[in-house]
């Protein structure tokens, strides 16, 4: 009798420590984090047995001084996706301060906008806009995260990428710095690194991994970022994930996979210097 119940303690023990988790995860982003959490994020993670609950507070090329200013005007600026059981519904004209206070959230991501992500005079508000939501956020212990973005494609001919000199090795190297000096100021510590997980696939695929040059694909840009998404998130290794579209080939998404882990390996030791 003494025996069968260590035996179900013992049980009962490993079935909690395997138990799937519930994160609810709000991205205060633009379309970068669009392209990172609205497709493959929610799959991946149900496919390890995990269940999220996703929002994205959304305008176009919104930057950390735009948020601010959003959350201390109220306005009603954005689009709210959101995420749960796998089906989304948008919510036009949502302000900040509504989409924050929707969930308890476990988890809030900032980033800046893409042209910026590299200067680091453009990260001066970033403490206050985190202080400001962590005010507003109902679940306090929420973990704050940074979603450290991509350079754009070689081959991107805009305005935004003459500050890096049309280069993309400078433009990584230039958000990697702000992300090691300007990120840390605002005491924020854990990463997920979509920017070096795109480096990673590019160096496997080629330069293909955009659609025009500054968003992700909607196949294997997107997925890569999904997987690196997921393994921050849930601590969980993607590197052989079941989950991948049948826009993807087997052997292409354990690619993606591999780059994925490989980019939150990098981040757990603080290394994100690549030669390539």
């Amino acid at each position: 009798m003494k025996k069968q119940i260590i035996l179900s303690l013992v049980l009962l023990l490993v079935s909690l420590t395997s138990a799937a988790k519930v994160i609810r995860v709000l991205a205060i982003g633009n379309s970068f984090s669009q392209d990172a959490v609205i497709q493959y994020l929610y799959e991946l993670a149900a496919a390890q047995g995990d269940s999220l609950v996703i929002g994205n507070a959304y305008i176009g090329g919104c930057s950390i001084d735009r948020h601010l200013d959003n959350l201390k005007q109220v306005k009603p600026d954005y689009l709210y996706q959101k995420i749960v059981g796998g089906l989304e519904t948008d919510e036009k004209n949502a302000d900040l301060r509504r989409i924050i206070l929707d969930e308890p959230w476990d988890v809030i991501t900032l980033q800046q906008a893409s042209p910026l992500s590299g200067i680091p005079e453009s990260y001066a508000n970033l403490a206050v806009l985190k202080r400001q939501v962590k005010l507003l956020a109902t679940n306090k212990d929420v973990k704050f995260m940074w979603h450290m973005t991509w350079a754009y494609a070689k081959s991107f001919k805009n305005d935004h990428f003459k500050a890096y000199n049309n280069d993309q090795t400078k433009m990584y190297s230039a958000i990697v710095g702000c992300m090691r000096t300007e990120v840390t100021k605002a005491l924020i510590t854990k990463v997920i690194p979509s920017g070096t997980a795109i480096r990673l696939a590019r160096y496997r695929f080629g330069d293909i991994l955009n659609r025009d040059g500054m968003h992700l694909s909607y196949t294997l840009g997107r997925y890569t970022a999904a997987c690196t998404w997921c393994e921050a998130l849930t601590g969980r290794n993607v590197d052989g994930n079941h989950f991948y579209p049948a826009t993807i080939s087997k052997e292409d998404a354990q690619i993606c996979q591999m780059a994925a882990h490989e980019a939150n390996f990098m981040q757990q030791i603080g290394q994100y210097d690549l030669i390539f």
